[in-house]
């Protein structure tokens, strides 16, 4: 298939109504991981690293990825999640990244609106040409400013990187004391929805209807105020804008619930604790054996710990074999 950008891949998935899992890897172990079970499953992906992630395993590591990308018999998105500063997002274009976010979620409505329109300025302007010669190429690019452009094709590494913003502020889980803070939480409304992304022309937008991130205690499950979502979705369709919606915090939520939200608007769903949890916890099971040294002997049995959960997301976003409607 190829490497896609965000806008691309959730506009199969919106018209369909799935949401695709975007998983957060941190390590080349556990991108191969995601890529092999998402291809097993005939399933689009995307492949979520965060900045903290991305300085952990280096930027030239992505070359490979996209190598691994472009080979791939499913679309895949590489996202750069939480980009926190201008400087994080054009890090992130800069090595190759095809989607892109920006989180100014923490401040000011104008504030926000201001660093994510500039930010999809220069997104959108990511585009590297490759020659072709014939004027009826169906790959030429549509650039009004090139009066030759029927000799240009978009190539999709840098070429028109897509752009997420979030609105409104999710809950925050302090692990270590099993406390769920919902205070924090800032529901998005869905009239401040439509006004962000006329004004931001934002592809993608993370709201706020209840979700929390982090390992949720046992004995507490986030309720998703699935009605906002409706609300926010309908404000932007009756506006005739095609930005997609966006879940963040989607670990350890009720199936049934990310299901709904898939049917209701939701194309995306972020999930990272629940991978990394089998990840680690058979880790640290398996270094029980003190004479294992080599990665190979280490790093097999935590990806397919792993994949058991990244499957069962995949089923119930529903998914699983939508690769061939691309």
């Amino acid at each position: 298939m190829m490497l896609l950008n965000m806008k691309e891949l959730l506009e199969v998935a919106d018209k369909n109504k799935f949401a695709i899992p975007a998983f957060n890897i941190a390590d080349y172990a556990m991108f191969n991981g995601i890529m092999d079970i998402s291809e097993r499953m005939n399933a689009p992906v995307i492949v979520e690293i965060h900045p903290t992630e991305l300085k952990h395993i280096g930027s030239d590591v992505i070359e490979g990825m996209i190598k691994r990308a472009s080979l791939s018999p499913i679309p895949v998105v590489i996202h750069l999640d939480h980009g926190d500063s201008f400087k994080s997002v054009m890090a992130a274009i800069r090595a190759g990244f095809s989607s892109v976010m920006i989180d100014a979620s923490a401040l000011p409505f104008d504030e926000n609106v201001a660093i994510t329109k500039k930010v999809v300025e220069a997104a959108h302007a990511a585009v590297s040409y490759t020659t072709v010669e014939a004027e009826d190429d169906p790959r030429k690019a549509d650039d009004p400013e090139d009066k030759n452009h029927w000799h240009y094709a978009q190539s999709y590494h840098f070429a028109n990187v897509s752009v997420e913003a979030e609105l409104g502020t999710i809950g925050v889980i302090d692990e270590k004391n099993k406390i769920v803070d919902n205070s924090v939480i800032k529901y998005t409304e869905p009239e401040d929805a439509l006004r962000f992304v006329k004004e931001t022309g934002c592809d993608t937008l993370a709201i706020a209807i209840g979700t929390s991130h982090g390992d949720y205690p046992k004995d507490q499950v986030p309720e998703l105020k699935l009605d906002r979502l409706k609300a926010i979705k309908k404000a932007l369709v009756d506006a005739g804008l095609d930005t997609k919606l966006v879940l963040h915090g989607g670990s350890g939520n009720k199936p049934e619930e990310l299901q709904e939200a898939s049917r209701l608007g939701i194309n995306k769903i972020n999930i990272s604790t629940d991978i990394k949890k089998p990840y680690y916890n058979k880790m640290r099971e398996v270094l029980q054996d003190t004479s294992l040294r080599e990665p190979n002997a280490i790093q097999p049995p935590c990806v397919q710990s792993m994949q058991v959960v990244a499957a069962e997301r995949i089923r119930w976003f529903g998914s699983e074999g939508k690769a061939s409607l691309y």
